[in-house]
């Protein structure tokens, strides 16, 4: 059975959802340049690529391959780029960090503590993100609300401010649920990770990756040896210390943004 059969179920407003999503990267990428997206290569980000693409943006797109992925993953990067006519950039680790911690931990380190496991997610994601962001005004993501407890509180716009420069996160799937998704996938034949078809709604890390069982949350399959908490890398969770506050207004609407401010 496919995902597309499995899960193409759009929600009864679907088409709202869809102008709202296209109206929101239209308007982001004329405010914040310059402006990239943080693809995954997953179900969600394959179709943010899709309506940068049909919007006609100026965005760029990275991924980042923290040569860990599966061969299925790191197909999808010549697809993406064979079907948009486009160029992703792809961002790695540090050769020498990753040979050093493997040698002094082993493969199987990110199984032994959550410590390890986000030591390995630092230097194999969080690092080359720093890197790939570098310059950027904002980034675009498919994050949604629906995917995790931990990101039930996503927002369309999210700012970060660090040291008198800020930073937007633009969510443009954040009120999608997971029918709308592949409903879209479907009707515009968006190329996906056959895993998907494998029970694999998240996928990371090959190491870090399993299948789930029908009724499973979405993220289970992630890290699933740790506490549903803890199920995280460090690319969207808000920093130690930082405050929420909701000013200044510079959107339409103050329920789609929020802003953080990074303390020092």
């Amino acid at each position: 059975m496919s995902a597309i059969s499995l899960y193409a179920k759009p929600s009864a407003n679907f088409a709202q959802k869809l102008e709202a999503s296209k109206d929101l990267l239209i308007s982001s990428a004329a405010q914040y340049t310059p402006i990239t997206q943080a693809s995954s290569l997953g179900a969600e980000d394959m179709v943010v690529s899709h309506l940068i693409a049909e919007t006609g943006i100026a965005a760029s797109i990275f991924v980042l391959d923290t040569r860990m992925l599966h061969d299925e993953t790191l197909t999808l990067v010549s697809l993406l780029e064979a079907r948009y006519n486009l160029k992703v950039d792809v961002y790695q680790p540090d050769a020498a960090a990753a040979e050093q911690f493997v040698a002094a931990h082993g493969k199987d380190a990110m199984y032994k503590s959550i410590e390890l496991r986000k030591s390995c997610c630092d230097f194999r994601k969080m690092l080359p993100l720093a890197r790939a962001l570098a310059g950027q005004q904002a980034w675009i993501t498919g994050l949604r609300r629906e995917q995790s407890n931990a990101r039930s509180e996503v927002h369309a716009v999210e700012v970060t401010v660090e040291s008198g420069s800020q930073r937007a996160k633009i969510n443009p799937l954040a009120d999608w649920t997971n029918g709308d998704v592949w409903h879209f996938i479907a009707t515009q034949n968006i190329p996906y990770n056959p895993l998907h078809d494998a029970f694999f709604p998240s996928i990371g890390c090959a190491p870090c990756t399993r299948a789930v069982t029908l009724g499973e949350d979405f993220r289970s399959g992630r890290w699933w040896w740790e506490q549903a908490s803890a199920k995280e890398c460090g690319l969207h969770v808000q920093a130690q210390g930082a405050q929420s506050t909701l000013e200044p207004a510079t959107f339409e609407s103050l329920s789609r943004l929020k802003i953080t401010e990074i303390a020092a």
